[in-house]
């Protein structure tokens, strides 16, 4: 089967009517420059809107780590198998929020998370995703268990929230892996 890829060209700053110049404005302002997703996600910028609010949310409210928070986004992303994202969440891991390249690795790689806490984040993170949130009372306890409350399971809905529209907007545009990412391609 072959997947189909958007024909919508990239929307840049000098290119942009008055919504979606103001959207990429914002995102200048919270990351510093205009990735490739989000030049893409601005051809509807309430959708590029959406994403950087709740991202910002999920940074600011979620009360995970910058690692912890790493992790949720890269597992589902992985899970979405959005090769864009797991790029740039495994940069990020590796370079910003001091997440262990084994756990990143591993992450990446399928495999099974050599940090008890941080694997049991992702493996709640996972299992999210796998019961479209309905999550068992065994791997709740498993979550609280490790330390987690059921306060970051709304974080977690929030993060699921937000890549679902990046990863899925990378899939139809089969977004171009920024330079800056380049180091971590996936696969």
């Amino acid at each position: 089967m072959t997947n189909y890829i958007s024909s919508l060209a990239a929307v840049t700053i000098d290119n942009a009517e008055p919504a979606a110049r103001a959207v990429l404005e914002k995102a200048v302002a919270q990351v510093g420059f205009i990735p490739n997703m989000y030049s893409n996600m601005a051809n509807l910028p309430g959708l590029l809107d959406s994403y950087l609010t709740g991202y910002a949310y999920f940074r600011e409210q979620s009360e995970l780590s910058s690692a912890e928070q790493e992790v949720v986004f890269l597992t589902i992303s992985h899970d979405n198998t959005c090769h864009y994202c797991v790029a740039a969440h495994s940069m990020l891991a590796d370079s910003m929020s001091g997440v262990p390249t084994v756990v990143t690795d591993a992450i990446r790689d399928g495999d099974e998370v050599p940090d008890k806490k941080l694997a049991a984040l992702h493996n709640f993170t996972h299992h999210m995703l796998l019961t479209q949130g309905r999550p068992t009372i065994e791997a709740m306890t498993l979550f609280t268990d490790a330390g987690y409350s059921e306060k970051h399971v709304l974080a977690i809905i929030l993060a699921i929230s937000v890549k679902t529209l990046s990863n899925y907007s990378n899939h139809i545009f089969n977004t171009e892996v920024d330079a800056m990412f380049q180091g971590r391609v996936w696969p």
